[in-house]
């Protein structure tokens, strides 16, 4: 495996941003989104959200396109609440995505701003350019 210190943040939200992220289930869902990015050979560094809007923050090898990455995460994930946490749900995302690239040294505040997301979102304390995944 190459050696890379490539750094991301994605961000992307249920269709039509509906409050769709159960508490009874978001943490299997953040776990099933873990395992598929370990199963791709990724590293996960933070997962946090909201209702309506997961981020991410992580490594990706560079064998892999973003598109293909976030594709894979976003679909396994949707399929996995779908059909083994409560079946017949109909948790969908939205075809759109936002990723910023950071520098190592960025880390620790990236990880911070998504493990602390509720409170973020409680207090208006949300970082503009963290929370876009659409033009």
């Amino acid at each position: 495996m190459p050696f890379y210190k490539l750094f991301y943040h994605f961000v992307w939200a249920t269709k039509r941003r509906e409050p769709l992220i159960m508490p009874e289930f978001e943490a299997q869902l953040y776990s099933a989104i873990a395992a598929k990015v370990k199963e791709m050979n990724g590293i996960v560094h933070a997962i946090g959200g909201m209702e309506e809007h997961v981020h991410l923050a992580t490594s990706v090898p560079p064998k892999l396109s973003l598109a293909t990455f976030i594709g894979e995460v976003k679909g396994n994930s949707s399929h996995f609440v779908n059909h083994v946490i409560v079946p017949e749900y109909k948790l969908y995302w939205q075809d759109e995505y936002g990723v910023l690239s950071f520098a190592e040294k960025s880390l620790p505040s990236i990880v911070r701003y998504i493990k602390n997301q509720k409170k973020h979102h409680s207090d208006g304390s949300i970082r503009d350019n963290l929370e876009r995944f659409s033009p």
